[in-house]
């Protein structure tokens, strides 16, 4: 469920736009998982937390924080209109963020799971594919800009709904 309230901030806080996004861990039914063999270069190149993964659609005043409650790392990544963002990746039980995401309204994807594959883009292991049902909105003004916060892993009182998504599907 998807749980909206605002946050605590600056002299500006009243003027933010935020909210809580939280959705279950669980993988959905038409998620799939699927193990390969990895070579252990590849596993060994687990990105750091909060690496930026892909950045195409970057320089505004907006911010994204997730945290990820989960026992598996998981990337993050959002999409304006059909055009991949920004992706960021973050470990299990981590905290990261984004400090510069244009205004805009953002589809927000997410996967999550073992042995990411830098040069695949992919979790290797036990990999679940989702998508938080509603986009968040990014709006600056000359006193204040939108800070979004998503958590990964059920909240009590959440209130974001997601919704599995097709690997194939997913913007990669």
């Amino acid at each position: 469920m998807i749980s909206l309230r605002p946050l605590a901030g600056a002299a500006a806080a009243s003027a933010l736009a935020s909210a809580l996004l939280v959705g279950p861990a669980v993988a959905p039914a038409a998620a799939s998982t699927q193990e390969t063999a990895v070579s252990w270069a590849d596993a060994a190149a687990r990105p750091g937390n909060g690496r930026i993964l892909y950045d195409r659609i970057s320089g505004g005043k907006g911010v994204l924080k997730i945290k990820n409650g989960n026992r598996t790392d998981a990337v993050i990544t959002i999409v304006r209109g059909k055009t991949k963002a920004i992706s960021i990746y973050v470990r299990a039980r981590s905290t990261a963020k984004i400090n510069d995401v244009r205004d805009g309204t953002y589809r927000i994807y997410f996967t999550s799971g073992y042995r990411f594959s830098v040069s695949k883009g992919r979790f290797t292991k036990s990999a679940v594919y989702q998508r938080f049902d509603d986009k968040l909105r990014f709006t600056t003004t000359s006193t204040s800009a939108t800070i979004w916060t998503l958590t990964l892993n059920r909240v009590v009182g959440g209130n974001a709904k997601t919704s599995g998504v097709n690997p194939k599907d997913f913007p990669a």
